[in-house]
């Protein structure tokens, strides 16, 4: 009998387990980059489309609409020293990024309210910097169901860093994109450099 409390006692304590260490449905992601003597962080949760239109009319985000680029805890980039961001100044510190889609061009936000949730947008009181990107279709380039912050190059003055995401229709191509209009990826291009480097 006092086996048999014990094996039903063992089971209460172990059947909630599997809830309490369920993966979120958006896994969480580092990337670093080292820039000549700058390192660069971005820390991030990867939505998926899953099948759903991300941008635009009937989208889960709305064209002119502040979206933050990842899920949860906003994504934030880290900059160990002052660097240019697409030839703009940024301080050394962390922000936090937002994005405002468009069908032609895109707003990127870097925010001084570094640690928030995803959502809402801290407002532009808060605002570091803000970009214009012009989206490109991402013609050839590999599927990615995952929202994704990657660098296809660095050398020791700047980098490219790209945001990537991927969407049923092919609804962000530039006009005069370099890149043919057959994958449903978006990238946008975003070029870090050492505040200190000679300009390209």
């Amino acid at each position: 009998m006092m086996t048999r409390r014990r094996a039903l006692a063992a089971v209460a304590l172990v059947t909630p387990l599997p809830l309490a260490t369920q993966a979120p449905k958006s896994q969480h992601a580092t990337v670093t980059q080292v820039v000549g003597t700058s390192q660069v962080t971005i820390v991030y949760n990867r939505p998926s489309a899953r099948g759903r239109t991300l941008f635009g009319r009937g989208g889960v985000v709305p064209w002119g609409r502040v979206w933050c680029p990842g899920a949860d805890t906003a994504t934030t980039i880290a900059l160990s020293r002052d660097m240019m961001v697409a030839g703009q100044p940024l301080a050394a510190g962390k922000y936090s990024i937002w994005a405002i889609p468009g069908p032609d061009e895109w707003t990127l936000i870097f925010s001084r309210a570094a640690d928030v949730f995803h959502i809402p947008y801290p407002g532009e009181a808060q605002d570091a910097l803000r970009l214009k990107v012009k989206p490109q279709s991402a013609g050839g380039a590999p599927f990615m169901e995952s929202l994704a912050f990657y660098f296809p190059a660095a050398d020791a003055e700047r980098a490219l860093l790209n945001l990537q995401s991927e969407a049923p229709k092919p609804a962000l191509a530039t006009p005069n994109s370099s890149f043919p209009v057959t994958s449903n990826a978006i990238i946008l291009h975003c070029s870090l450099q050492n505040a200190d480097a000679p300009s390209p």
